[in-house]
């Protein structure tokens, strides 16, 4: 029986030191059968890799530097990251991107990482994991730039316009619906008609953006059942139809990889 799976979660952050094998229960319990783990910098690769040994099959790592802790100094977070793929296997490359909302300092260190960590998902054959915040419209640009029929992922927590999303799709990506999509003014449930669920993919990004009713506490894969009734409201289907379809795309996606 096909389960859900959440496509994007930081569950080797510190807020789930005291309790990841309740939380792992939680979300075994609530359908989950896989958590995808996008990394974030060079301190989070060796919590990320523990929970990938200790829960195997159902934990699985990515490999990437996030855009929030891209600096001055950031070729040797790159270089980090560089070295662990050229040691073993990762189903993609994330969390990578560009990120405005909180430090615009580093903008143009942003874009290079960003670039080379795509280089890297199209030499190695595997998707990426995109983060977007405030930036969705220079991230389109550089994907388009550089789309050159070897580049695909998930742009993840998408909130962008229903033309926005139909060019990423255009670029051969699904798109990453969480929490924001039961916020009462998220606006994401009124574009999803619009988008098609053969080009969606579920996730929580826990422990940030938890879904209504949790809103402001830490978010967890359990929830991800929350985001799969808001979905299959929003585009008034089955929560099994939501689940099959999103499930069987990443599976083809991540499973595919390499």
């Amino acid at each position: 029986m096909t389960g859900l799976i959440d496509t994007h979660a930081h569950i080797y952050d510190d807020s789930f030191a005291n309790d990841i094998a309740e939380v792992i229960e939680r979300a075994k319990e609530a359908g989950v059968q896989q958590i995808y783990m996008p990394n974030i910098d060079s301190s989070s690769i060796g919590p990320m890799l523990n929970l990938e040994e200790r829960f195997i099959g159902f934990c699985v790592p990515m490999m990437g530097i996030h855009p929030c802790y891209i600096n001055s100094s950031y070729k040797e977070s790159i270089a980090a990251a560089e070295s662990w793929l050229e040691k073993r296997r990762f189903c993609a490359i994330g969390e990578i991107g560009i990120d405005l909302y909180w430090d615009k300092t580093f903008i143009r260190e942003q874009q290079e990482a960003f670039v080379i960590q795509l280089g890297w998902a199209k030499t190695l054959g595997v998707p990426v994991a995109i983060h977007c915040r405030e930036s969705l419209a220079m991230v389109i640009d550089l994907v388009k730039e550089h789309q050159d029929g070897k580049l695909r992922g998930v742009f993840h927590c998408f909130v962008g316009s229903a033309e926005q999303a139909a060019t990423v799709i255009d670029l051969g990506f699904l798109l990453g619906i969480g929490g924001v999509s039961t916020f009462k003014n998220g606006g994401i449930d009124a574009i999803l008609p619009h988008i098609g669920l053969q080009n969606l993919v579920l996730e929580t990004d826990s422990p940030y953006l938890a879904p209504t009713p949790h809103r402001g506490k830490r978010n967890e894969p359990s929830y991800l059942q929350l985001i799969l009734k808001k979905v299959a409201e929003s585009l008034s289907c089955t929560q099994e139809e939501v689940k099959q379809v999103t499930s069987f795309n990443a599976n083809k996606l991540f499973t595919n990889a390499g």
